[in-house]
């Protein structure tokens, strides 16, 4: 057995030099014959290890470092400590468990995308036989993703729109929204419109998303453009109407839940609109920043912004908030505004439906038990 002081007894010593010495059957048998006598080894150490934990921790040089070695891993796999640490673990599981969740559920959103875009390649791929007999090759492709995108919204958000009929039946119009850091609020606009009113709003993008992998297909098909203003205006003399939001991705990554508009001296989208000789619908969403936030507000993300032209700020959320979308009054075509006057003009009328339709700061708890209310208690 083991001595006082750690050390094998002569007894299996001998035992073992014996075991070696047998003939193997082959390169197996010795293998085995080795394993055999380290696990007999092992077991007697610790076996008698009772006792040696204190000498371990007390410095005693006679206790070999092997055997304090064993002592800590016997300790470590003791039963009590083993539900401590899984208790830890459980802890911890419950602690970021949610944190997990509310930057995954962006990702969603993403998934969902993507999931649209496959559906337009099968529909691609199963309506060309039919292509011949049909006037518009995607019109069946659209109705079908925005009823699917407009169920999201309903049963998601309880998505409502207020003051739908102020966008024409027929004719151009451009509508101007604020952008919050995903606008899936803009997505359930555009499907309630197609649902609605048979109608494609054409829309105006970042660069950065026409180099979205997969992206080229769904972009097309929802017509939507990078923004070039000879681009905005030949959609809207063509009679389409047109969304735009000024603060673009800027607003997205860098607003918060104070809702402040971030368009700087843009005044393009007002050019374009003198331009097709077109009115101004200015639109915005109740809770929209209480669906999704953004991380923008670190230093480090709005430099890397800045200098590089990269959205790379984290988006969290996905929370099931009520969403309001609030349409305000045309602004008609004023030949007499220039197109400084006309911007300041349209941001004063989002502003305006900002302050009576969204309760400054956005809080999350109360965007969600508005989900239980028919009309916001403020309003």
């Amino acid at each position: 057995m083991i001595d006082h002081y750690g050390q094998l007894d002569t007894g299996v010593c001998v035992g073992a030099r014996r075991l070696e010495r047998r003939p193997s059957a082959g390169r197996g048998t010795g293998s085995r014959n080795i394993i055999i006598i380290i696990i007999i080894t092992t077991i007697i150490t610790i076996s008698s290890m009772s006792g040696k934990n204190e000498s371990c921790w007390s410095g005693d040089e006679s206790v070999g470092a092997l055997t304090c070695l064993l002592v800590s891993l016997e300790d470590w796999l003791a039963w009590g400590n083993l539900q401590d640490y899984l208790s830890l673990l459980e802890y911890l599981l419950w602690v970021f468990t949610p944190l997990v969740i509310v930057f995954i559920l962006p990702f969603v959103i993403v998934l969902l995308l993507y999931l649209s875009i496959l559906f337009l390649h099968v529909y691609k791929r199963k309506i060309q036989l039919r292509e011949a007999y049909s006037n518009n090759l995607w019109d069946g492709a659209r109705k079908t993703l925005a009823m699917l995108w407009d169920g999201h919204g309903a049963i998601w958000h309880g998505y409502e729109i207020h003051g739908l009929e102020k966008i024409p039946e027929q004719g151009p119009a451009l509508i101007v929204y604020y952008h919050g850091a995903i606008p899936i609020d803009y997505y359930y606009f555009l499907a309630r419109v197609i649902i609605q009113q048979g109608r494609t709003c054409h829309s105006v993008a970042d660069h950065f998303l026409f180099k979205v992998p997969g992206f080229k297909l769904l972009l097309e098909v929802f017509s939507v453009i990078h923004g070039p203003q000879e681009e905005c205006v030949k959609a809207l003399r063509s009679g389409h109407l047109l969304g735009i939001s000024p603060g673009g991705v800027r607003e997205a990554l860098f607003s918060d839940e104070t809702y402040p508009l971030l368009w700087g001296k843009r005044k393009g989208f007002a050019q374009v609109a003198i331009d097709s000789k077109v009115p101004i619908i200015p639109m915005f969403t109740r809770n929209v920043r209480e669906g999704f936030r953004s991380l923008g507000n670190l230093r480090f993300y709005r430099w890397v912004y800045e200098r590089f032209r990269l959205p790379i700020a984290p988006i969290y959320g996905g929370f099931p908030v009520k969403f309001r979308t609030y349409l305000g009054d045309p602004i008609p075509y004023d030949p007499k505004l220039t197109a400084g006057e006309l911007a300041e003009k349209v941001q004063a009328a989002v502003q305006a439906l900002i302050d009576q339709h969204q309760k400054i700061p956005g809080n999350i708890l109360r965007a969600l038990l508005e989900r239980f209310h028919m009309h916001p208690k403020d309003e």
